[in-house]
């Protein structure tokens, strides 16, 4: 039987303290069945993110002119088959095609960006140049960089053709990563050694889930690219034989760089 002490000591809630530590729904509240009004405002809010980051273009004037500044060279901006946002959603063959690459020159540079919309041009809006600008100050000077290509209604796999085109021996690919309910402007990078159409997933290396504060920070994906073009030209290949070891020590590093490492 609750008395009026009992009655007036709020609860506790035990949850409060692990929501802090992470974006994913934990310990939501409820009474019998329902979740508590704010928790379901907020999944609203947070579905409404991510279809917008989907749907939403990407401001390709806005990262041109973004890496413009960054003196890496005059960028060039190209698109897939897929005529519109609509058709790129339904068709992802056709995000891996080109349409034209008569803009992309060629340069035999040592590393080639490829900076694509995905499935959220919201993270590339907001994070792809700031990101480009760490992973070029990691690399340089020992490596030569291409001019960066824009690639709109792209895949993945599309950087492979702009890759041939530049004629670069590493590309990487910056592409806004599908939307989550807790994330909606999360980038990837796809690192392909010698690309050229064909190539496989199984042929490429990715970095995900980089979006500070919260996810991974600039400077710790660009450590770890570095980490992996070193890599991929000592081993003279990329994918499931290349290993990360920017976080290894020395010996296993050196192991890891040979492919003696499973």
């Amino acid at each position: 039987m609750n008395t009026p002490e009992t009655q007036s000591i709020p609860s506790v809630d035990p949850w409060k303290s692990m929501r802090g530590l992470t974006q994913a729904r934990i310990g939501l509240q409820r009474s019998g069945n329902a979740l508590s009004s704010a928790d379901v405002l907020q999944f609203q809010a947070d579905h409404a993110a991510a279809r917008d980051a989907v749907h939403t273009p990407m401001d390709s004037d806005g990262v041109v002119d973004g890496l413009k500044g960054l003196g890496l060279g005059e960028p060039a901006v190209v698109t897939s088959q897929a005529s519109s946002r609509a058709e790129y959603l339904r068709r992802p063959d056709l995000g891996r095609i080109p349409n034209d690459l008569s803009a992309v020159q060629h340069s035999g540079a040592d590393i080639g960006f490829v900076i694509a919309d995905g499935l959220s041009a919201t993270a590339v809006d907001t994070h792809a140049v700031a990101l480009i600008e760490t992973i070029a100050a990691e690399l340089s000077p020992q490596f030569s960089i291409a001019p960066p290509v824009v690639a709109t209604q792209a895949r993945v796999a599309l950087g492979d053709h702009i890759g041939e085109a530049l004629g670069v021996e590493i590309l990487l690919v910056i592409i806004g990563e599908r939307p989550g309910l807790s994330v909606a402007d999360s980038l990837g990078i796809y690192l392909t050694y010698r690309p050229e159409p064909g190539r496989r997933d199984s042929e490429r290396n990715c970095i995900s889930n980089i979006h500070p504060p919260d996810g991974l920070g600039y400077r710790d994906a660009a450590r770890i690219v570095g980490a992996l073009v070193s890599g991929a030209r000592q081993l003279g290949a990329s994918g499931v034989a290349l290993k990360d070891t920017s976080s290894a020590d020395p010996a296993v590093a050196a192991a890891a760089a040979q492919g003696e490492l499973g």
